[in-house]
């Protein structure tokens, strides 16, 4: 890739075979069809019928297929017509399909939203006349015109520059505008930012008036790279996606496995074929939580819409679970840690700070406000930012501009790097005001600038302007040399992009939760050192700016990562490496932003944050949630509601599965004890159906624990079993297995007439293995609190869902009609009695359980405390 930014504008020209008068008709023809339109290329996806049929190639979904395939058969071989269990695993699955369509859209929209981005008309230069063209018939070597308010059209090496200025935030992140110069050479490695010869294709024009060389256009531009960047980068799996897909992975091979084994067994011991193959579908139907998808994508639904109510709205379903996994958040500093909004902060002269409401505050802010080319309409400030600030501080520049009339003026130049405005006073004198830079006001001023001053106020990475001025009876024929020497210094005025309010807390926030907060900017070192210092960001880390970076392969930047706090100066690609940079260490990388220059970053990044107000369309397009109010401190709250979302997913999986392998345990060792089948398959269908599906709804709308935000961020690539999950899902599968087996026993043995055909022993079974799921249910609320505890918040969902459900339970077993379909019994009051003491044996045993744990904690938490104690004893 050439660097256009430093060469001279002769040698451009002579690479680009291009003169001052532009392009011939015949030329630009050719160059067309060489280079191709001036616009980004779409890219070609396949057919949406063919998207949605990959949705069905992931190993969980097949299982799902498979299970609604058994549950079908099973139906149809008893002659049932039931296949609601077939029909909800189908709906499920295709719902899913569709939602990973509309994922796989995402980099397609955020593409269409660069290709609007474009400047629709450009003015050329085509053979000494300047005409208005379309810009995607731009191509490299046309000579283009540039005023205030356009869109640069292409990439554009600068011939000639006049006040130019340009407004680069979309591609850099600086929020200032900025100033563009035809005759400086670049460096060849300059920052993107720094590049002050060049304009690119989609930033604007806020002042002056230029004219340009187009040197690369459509895909080529800066903005075509990072349009290039958006359509290769790879959206990863979540952390969700990727444990579903190990859990089913498991559990599928798992019931597969078991009820091959099954069947087998069933043939030697010379059970009847049909009915060996009937017991391992009955098998596999509860050893597959089918449910498990619907419920994992009502919770996730759910959980969108709370957070919408708090002004984040996730675009990616999965999205609201990984916020609650995420370890580090990359943020853009300009518009999302800061208000993107430039504003004077101090006032100092010689003596240091200049008092509030003082007369030499008020001359220094009229002054400065005089010598500025912003327009004032109403309350509204049009103009550069930093002079809009000047004007904003003072707040009368409207006024000013009435009283003191403007008779001279020696504008800004980057060479001169001040502007000079000459005003008339009342009774026919005039003052000179010149702003600028401290050091080069200060040869101009008698006595300097306190340049001491400006050296801390620098320190601090305030942009400082210097104000001097002087009164004349004249100015005709005084030339702008003599009119800017012998100056009086006023004073120095410090500027700033300062921090959002709630910012610094969220931050903080942050820190406590396991979350390390980095800043990724375009900005300047200093200046993002500061901030982040401010912020509390930066603490013991070290600043990485964009040529050091450069400089490092991404091996060494992966092995160095932790190092830096703050990235500053760097590129969209930087962005990137950055983020992949951390993902190779194992953490969750949410970042946030609003510009173009963030979108590949957002993409790639786990969890994409733009910003709803500032944000561009191609910032949210490849974003997976976007913060309505662009406040940094929303995704703190998001992510605090995405840690109780995957909480409470993982209650879901909790509660179903220790549910399914009582059911499982229930069946498979009355089968090895050569038992009449506990439960029927229609029971089995209806445990999974109903009793298991709703309670495990209502634990998806637990409310977020207090204490969620203390806890350390779940690590990539953890087992969603972790914590001792697995094995307390085990045990407690053994024990509603064993009651409901116990509870069959009883049945069979003391009330059954006919023990080889116990329909009082299963029905009370049946009853146990249902109320005792209900019971157990509330176990999950919480891994530590008692049930009991004062306090605690209450979840009016459970409650309606174990009513409903233990209802429709006793409907089935006492309504004789019901009861001859799912071969039930109408049970005796004590029969009933001894079914409700065991399915609440369940809260009994995890309520004991949860009591050992919290003592333990204690005596770890005294035994933690004691220790630094003892060491200092023994110390000499």
């Amino acid at each position: 890739m050439t660097n256009w930014h430093n060469l001279t504008v002769a040698v451009c020209e002579k690479k680009l075979n291009s003169k001052p008068e532009g392009l011939n008709r015949a030329q630009a023809a050719d160059r067309r069809r060489t280079w191709g339109k001036n616009a980004l290329a779409g890219q070609h996806g396949q057919p949406l019928i063919r998207r949605f049929l990959a949705q069905f190639q992931d190993f969980m979904v097949l299982i799902l297929l498979l299970a609604a395939g058994v549950s079908f058969f099973t139906s149809w071989l008893q002659g049932s017509t039931d296949y609601i269990d077939s029909i909800i695993i189908l709906l499920v699955v295709n719902v899913n399909a569709v939602i990973g369509v509309v994922q796989e859209s995402r980099a397609e929209k955020a593409l269409a939203a660069l290709q609007e981005m474009a400047a629709p008309q450009a003015k050329a230069v085509r053979g000494g006349r300047t005409v208005h063209i379309p810009a995607e018939d731009l191509v490299p070597g046309d000579v283009v015109l540039l005023e205030t308010g356009d869109l640069v059209p292409a990439d554009i090496r600068l011939t000639q520059t006049t006040g130019l200025q340009v407004q680069e935030s979309t591609l850099t992140g600086e929020s200032r505008a900025v100033r563009k110069d035809a005759d400086i050479l670049c460096s060849e490695t300059a920052p993107l930012g720094d590049r002050h010869n060049m304009c690119f294709s989609s930033t604007s024009v806020t002042a002056g008036h230029g004219r340009g060389l187009v040197v690369e256009t459509g895909m080529h531009t800066q903005v075509g790279h990072i349009a290039h960047m958006l359509t290769t980068q790879k959206t990863p799996q979540t952390p969700l996606q990727k444990k579903l897909e190990v859990t089913g992975k498991v559990l599928g091979t798992g019931a597969l496995v078991l009820c091959g084994i099954i069947f087998i067994m069933g043939l030697v011991q010379g059970t009847p074929p049909l009915e060996m193959f009937l017991t391992s579908i009955s098998l596999a139907v509860a050893a597959i939580p089918e449910g498990l998808p619907a419920v994992v994508t009502i919770v996730l639904a759910a959980g969108m819409r709370h957070m919408a109510e708090h002004r984040a709205i996730v675009r990616h379903m999965m999205a609201v679970e990984t916020l609650g996994s995420a370890s580090v958040i990359c943020s853009d500093k300009t518009g999302t840690l800061t208000r993107d909004h430039m504003t004077v902060t101090e006032l100092r002269n010689a003596s240091g700070l200049l008092p509030a409401h003082s007369t030499r505050r008020r001359e220094l802010l009229d002054d400065a406000a005089l010598c500025t080319n912003c327009t004032v309409d109403g309350s509204h400030i049009s103009g550069e930012a930093t002079e809009a600030a000047l004007c904003e501080a003072a707040g009368n520049k409207a006024v000013l501009d009435r009283q003191f009339p403007r008779v001279r003026e020696v504008p800004f130049s980057s060479a001169r790097k001040r502007m000079t405005v000459v005003v008339r006073l009342p009774g026919g004198r005039f003052r000179v005001i010149t702003k600028g830079a401290p050091d080069v006001l200060a040869p101009l001023c008698r006595g300097g600038c306190a340049l001491a001053q400006n050296h801390e106020m620098a320190t601090r990475a305030l942009r400082v302007l210097a104000v001097a001025q002087k009164e004349v009876s004249s100015f005709s024929g005084v030339s702008d040399q003599s009119l800017e020497s012998n100056l009086q210094f006023i004073g120095l005025i410090g500027m700033s992009d300062p921090p959002r309010p709630e910012a610094e807390d969220a931050v903080a926030l942050c820190q406590q939760a396991g979350i390390r907060p980095v800043m990724i900017t375009g900005d300047h070192v200093e200046t993002a050192a500061a901030v982040g210092r401010e912020l509390g960001i930066l603490g013991d880390g070290s600043v990485l700016s964009g040529p050091e970076l450069d400089a490092m392969k991404q091996e060494e930047l992966a092995c160095n990562i932790y190092r830096y706090t703050i990235f500053a100066r760097v590129t969209p690609a930087h962005k990137v490496r950055i983020v992949q940079a951390l993902q190779s260490r194992g953490e969750v990388v949410a970042m946030t932003g609003d510009g173009v220059n963030d979108a590949p970053a957002l993409k790639a990044a786990d969890i994409g944050c733009a910003m709803g107000r500032s944000g561009t369309d191609v910032a949210k397009g490849a974003a997976d949630m976007i913060l309505a109010d662009d406040n940094f401190a929303t995704i703190v709250e998001a992510v605090r509601e995405g840690r109780g979302i995957y909480s409470n997913i993982r209650r879901t999986i909790h509660f179903l599965l220790s549910c399914n392998v009582g059911e499982l345990l229930a069946v498979f060792v009355s089968f090895l004890l050569r038992l009449p089948l506990p439960l029927a398959a229609i029971q089995l269908l209806w445990v999974n159906l109903v009793t298991d599906s709703f309670p495990a709804l209502a634990l998806g709308a637990e409310p977020v624990d207090r204490d969620v935000m203390k806890q350390k961020p779940v690590r990539r690539g953890s087992s969603m079993f972790g914590g001792g999950m697995g094995w307390s899902i085990l045990v407690e599968g053994c024990l509603i297995g064993a009651l409901s087996l116990l509870a069959y026993t009883i049945g069979r043995v003391f009330f059954d007439a006919n023990p080889a055909n116990p329909v009082i022993g299963r029905t009370m079974g049946f009853a146990v293995l249902s109320l005792s799921q209900l019971a157990h249910a509330f176990n999950m609320r919480s891994d530590t609190h008692s049930l009991f505890e004062k306090g605690r918040p209450r979840n009016p969902s459970l409650i309606a869902a174990t009513v409903a459900c233990g209802a429709a339970m006793a409907v089935v077993v006492a309504v004789p009609a019901l009861a001859v379909i799912f071969r039930t019994a109408v049970l005796s009051p004590l029969q009933w009695l001894l079914t409700l003491l065991l399915s609440v044996v369940p809260i009994t045993v995890v309520e004991l359980e949860k009591a050992l744990k919290r003592v333990q904690e204690k005596h770890a938490a005294r035994r933690r405390r004691m220790l630094p104690n003892k060491i200092n004893r023994q110390e000499p």
